[in-house]
């Protein structure tokens, strides 16, 4: 995966471009993972295996019921990280990336690990990490720094 000619380092513009369309990608998914808890519970509901008295409906239960409330909320941030680490671990693009010809790669141009992906994502604050670009001379965001990553942006296709 590393090349022998340096790729350029990715800018503010850029990023927050594919930082744009992943985060459209998000919602799609998490709204996707959302319906199948509420699909099945609704299912268990039909056939009398589950009362969710005294909730008015399955969308108050999943917000205000002190076990499985929690339990959703982690359900949908696992997934959530999930879309990242899979994608940055795999071939350094999440499907954003890819369309704004975006790598994530670890310093000597290889593939990152898993932990360097969770400490991109547990550092970013949601993007605004990509706030820095601007002000470091080799255009690295503070998830960057913090990982030991790099996005590039890869030549394009001839």
């Amino acid at each position: 995966m590393s090349n022998h000619q340096p790729l350029p380092s990715a800018g503010l513009m850029r990023r927050l471009g594919a930082l744009f369309y992943d985060s459209l990608i998000i919602i799609a998914i998490e709204m996707l993972a959302a319906g199948v808890v509420v699909a099945v519970l609704q299912a268990l509901m039909a056939l009398n295996l589950v009362n969710i008295a005294p909730y008015a409906d399955i969308g108050d239960f999943l917000s205000n019921n002190p076990i499985w409330s929690p339990i959703f909320t982690f359900y949908l941030a696992a997934v959530w990280v999930y879309f990242f680490v899979f994608f940055w671990t795999r071939a350094g693009q999440t499907l954003g990336m890819r369309a704004w010809k975006l790598q994530v790669r670890n310093l000597d141009g290889g593939r990152i690990t898993v932990t360097q992906a969770l400490i991109r994502l547990a550092t970013s604050g949601f993007g605004l990490a990509n706030l820095a670009v601007p002000l470091d001379p080799q255009k690295r965001g503070f998830h960057d720094i913090w990982a030991k990553t790099q996005v590039v942006v890869l030549p394009k296709a001839q």
